[in-house]
Order: structure tokens, then sequence, then C-alpha cells
């Protein structure tokens, strides 16, 4: 299916960056159950998703402690071993993001991420520098899948957004930017992200030059 796209939108963690609490946790919890139990119960996605959209460490972090004292250690070590979640960049991803740089498209990005601890990636992964615009929702208080955060994309870069292709792995926030008009690709790895690009008609120059 060929469509007119001068717009690619790329979410980065899942997509481009691969972060996990996971990579942490392993490390303070013996046991895989009760590692997960814990992120299932105490540092819960859904608490972090209060991170994403503007509540500052602090705040979460001392209300979380007040509820479950028994685990204060494990729940500080969220922020202040952040970084330990960081497994670096999924690298046939970024292949794919420079492909796209080199191409004629405008480059965004649109990624759930807190306010104060996307500094760190920034300065960590130099690819980032490779977007024309990066909306962080920590910094403007709307997360995805919420409708708002993609007409805050529309307004903030001028984007047509049927003239444009989204990319995230998590189901709802792509449904969300089919409803507001977007074309959008469910991420699952990098070689079926370019397949699925190429569908759509974005013409991608390959950087995995063997010849370099």
């Amino acid at each position: 299916m060929n469509a007119r796209i001068d717009t690619v939108v790329f979410d980065l963690g899942g997509v481009l960056i691969d972060w996990n609490p996971r990579y942490l946790y392993r490390e303070l919890f013996d046991d895989e159950v009760r590692m997960e139990w814990f992120l299932s119960h105490i540092c819960t996605p859904e608490w972090n998703a209060m991170q994403d959209a503007g509540r500052t460490f602090d705040e979460a972090t001392r209300e979380l402690v007040e509820r479950h004292p028994e685990h204060e250690d494990d729940i500080r070590a969220y922020y202040t071993r952040w970084v330990d979640m960081l497994a670096g960049p999924i690298e046939g991803s970024v292949d794919v993001l420079r492909d796209v740089r080199s191409s004629p498209y405008r480059l965004y990005a649109l990624t759930n991420w807190s306010a104060e601890s996307f500094p760190i990636a920034r300065n960590r992964y130099s690819f980032l520098d490779l977007f024309d615009g990066i909306v962080v929702s920590g910094e403007i208080g709307m997360v995805k899948p919420d409708p708002e955060i993609f007409d805050h994309l529309r307004k903030v870069f001028d984007v047509v957004p049927h003239e444009s292709v989204f990319i995230d792995d998590v189901s709802a926030n792509v449904e969300a930017a089919k409803d507001a008009g977007y074309h959008a690709i469910r991420f699952e790895n990098p070689d079926q992200l370019r397949a699925d690009l190429t569908d759509l008609g974005v013409k991608l120059n390959n950087s995995r030059d063997t010849t370099k």
C-alpha cells in the first residue's frame, strides 16, 4: 500500500532505545517471581506513567514510600538508579532512523518519557540529534494514547496526519494515532519496521552499506 508520506514520527523507548526496569531489578532481586510481583504491584507501569505525565520523581517516590515503607530501598532505586534500566540503542532501528534522515522526509519523535530523565537519554544517544523535533510527554503534561498529544504534535510541528506515519511498540498508542488520522505501524523488530515503511511507500536510503 503506497501512501503520500512526507513525515515519519518515531516513539523512542522500545523502538529506538532499549529501556526496561527489569535490567535494574534483576540485580536487586534474586527471585524472578518476587521481582515481577514488585513491578506489577509496587513500582507499576501506571505509577511510572504519572511521571511521564509530569509528576516529579520526588513526589512519586515520597507518595509510594508512604504507602509501602517496607519496600523503601527498592522504590527509591527506581529513580536513583534509573540509568541502569537503559540497555542501549536498538541498533537495527537506529539504522532505519538514519535511512529516513538521509531521505527527504521530515522526522520527529513522540515519546512518553519523564522530563527529569529525558535529558540523560538526550546526552547519551547522539542519534536523537537527527530529529527535527521531539515531543516529550513529561514536558507538556500529556501522555500517549491521549488523543490530545497527537493533536499537539500536529500543531507544534505543522504535521499533516494523513501524510505522516507514526511508529510505536504499544498497540494502544498505534490505534490512537490511527484514530487521529495518522498512518501507524506497530513496531516488533527492525526488519519488520523497514518492510512496513517500504510497503507504505517510504523510500529509505540503506545506511547498512557493506562497502564502507
